[in-house]
């Protein structure tokens, strides 16, 4: 056996197949169905998990439920120190987590260890101190009072594509605010999940206060959703499926974020430094082989540059090194399914169909595993599908603009708003661009996420409601409560 696959080995050996955990408890429930879990890169079944059934959905939003008034009613300072005790545990087993997030989801080692392990804990830590930070109890000019208090018992629905740093960005404020949670994994990727909870467990954590239950989206997705039991849902995921949560939980009145996925431009102007431009935004849409909701996937640059930068995307995108993930030389590994690796495909496929000029965007010639080479699409109508719709795979698309508004107009025109990116050497330019493109994140001149990861994410248009990290994402978990007349209230 390889290093590699000792490491990946000792990983799952660590996670507790088959098993909820609710109520403080890991439980092994008899009767249901199991799913076999893939490693994308080889095809071989690497664990697998219960489909959850109505009575395991009851108790774990019971043990939520019971758990909360004693949770709420701890001072932020206590809250906090547990968040603080799970980055502690997730920055001491991150190399483990980060190769067992690899083994399910098909990300280079690399990339996993910064995004699937060390920003989940910085978003603990990030999260602990905006609740350290904020208001709790105040009174306003009118000399009412006012209190932030905790929604209640929250459902988290989260995708596969960056597992535990989706898992924490709804846990870590969850708990700060003062609320239980019951989160559902995707099933493609939910041994990460399972790790996750055991780290809860190991730093004491009070029973029911987390809760993790396992299963496919059509059949455990939908009856925690459908539960009445929840007082906040908080999902990522497809937009298809946030519309039909969203409708749930507007049929019962109830709050829901929802983050839907985007298609993101990038917006290159034409005093920028094309070659850098051009090669940042391959790499930041080839992040996790593409499978990434804010990918700048739509690459536009002016008219006269097109063939330009085809080029250069087009050399940047034939070096990637596809393989074994945990194999340091690989740069890209495989979707995530074959389900997947044949959406994409089928996406190139009609674009070359309809007569686009395409680098790439083949199946790979691999053994095993769900690979697609990285595409490049240029010569396309605005209006290709390719163009309006989020793929989630290794394909970028460059369309010419014919000047500031033209590039405004352009960026705008697709369903949706999650993010963009703009390339230019002139403030007063940029300040127009940032204003004029309808996005939740605008990353100016190749500026990456930040830390501390406190600035909101989430998006406008078809890209969702609410938003996720720092205060504006612990907002989300919160109610708020005006009391008018004479009140000696007691902070945080």
């Amino acid at each position: 056996m390889t290093t590699t696959m000792q490491a990946a080995a000792a990983a799952t050996d660590a996670v507790r197949m088959n098993s909820l955990y609710i109520g403080g408890q890991w439980l092994t429930p008899a009767g249901r169905e199991l799913i076999p879990v893939l490693n994308p890169a080889t095809e071989e079944v690497i664990g697998s998990i219960v489909d959850a059934d109505d009575s395991d959905i009851a108790a774990a939003f019971a043990a939520a439920r019971q758990a909360l008034p004693e949770w709420s009613a701890l001072p932020v300072s206590e809250r906090t120190a547990y968040l603080d005790a799970l980055a502690d545990a997730l920055r001491d087993q991150g190399q483990q987590l980060a190769v067992l997030a690899t083994s399910e989801i098909g990300m280079p080692l690399a990339e996993s260890r910064g995004v699937q392990a060390a920003l989940p804990e910085a978003v603990l830590r990030s999260t602990a101190q905006a609740a350290r930070d904020l208001d709790w109890e105040y009174q306003d000019e009118s000399g009412s009072t006012v209190l932030r208090e905790p929604v209640g018992v929250v459902l988290g629905i989260t995708p596969w594509n960056f597992p535990v740093h989706q898992l924490v960005a709804k846990l870590a404020p969850a708990l700060a605010a003062g609320c239980t949670i019951v989160l559902k994994p995707a099933e493609l990727t939910p041994l990460n999940a399972l790790f996750l909870a055991a780290l809860c467990d190991q730093v004491a954590i009070p029973a029911g206060v987390v809760n993790l239950v396992t299963g496919r989206g059509s059949t455990t997705g939908e009856k925690l959703v459908q539960s009445q039991a929840y007082d906040l849902v908080s999902f990522t995921g497809s937009l298809a499926v946030g519309r039909h949560i969203g409708a749930v939980a507007g049929d019962r009145v109830v709050r829901a974020t929802l983050e839907l996925g985007g298609k993101s431009p990038a917006v290159v102007m034409a005093d920028a430094d094309l070659e850098a431009a051009v090669r940042t935004t391959v790499r930041n849409c080839f992040t996790n082989a593409g499978q990434k909701c804010n990918a700048p996937t739509r690459l536009i640059v002016p008219a006269e540059q097109r063939a330009a930068a085809m080029q250069i995307a087009s050399a940047a995108a034939a070096e990637y090194r596809l393989g074994d993930p945990l194999q340091a030389q690989t740069t890209m590994g495989p979707l995530a399914s074959d389900v997947q690796r044949d959406k994409v495909l089928r996406y190139v496929d009609g674009a070359r169909e309809r007569g686009a000029t395409v680098a790439g965007g083949r199946r790979a010639d691999r053994p095993t595993g769900f690979f697609v080479e990285p595409a490049v699409i240029t010569d396309v109508a605005e209006t290709d599908p390719v163009v309006q719709e989020e793929i989630f795979g290794p394909v970028l698309v460059i369309l010419g603009h014919q000047g500031e508004a033209d590039a405004i107009r352009i960026a705008n025109d697709t369903p949706y708003g999650l993010s963009a990116e703009l390339w230019s050497a002139d403030p007063a330019q940029t300040a127009r661009l940032v204003r004029g493109i309808r996005a939740g994140q605008v990353r100016v001149n190749g500026v990456r996420s930040p830390h501390p990861p406190v600035a909101p994410f989430g998006g406008y248009k078809a890209s969702g409601l609410g938003r996720e990290l720092g205060a504006f994402g612990l907002e989300e978990y919160l109610e708020v409560k005006a009391v008018l007349g004479t009140f000696e209230g007691e902070a945080g």
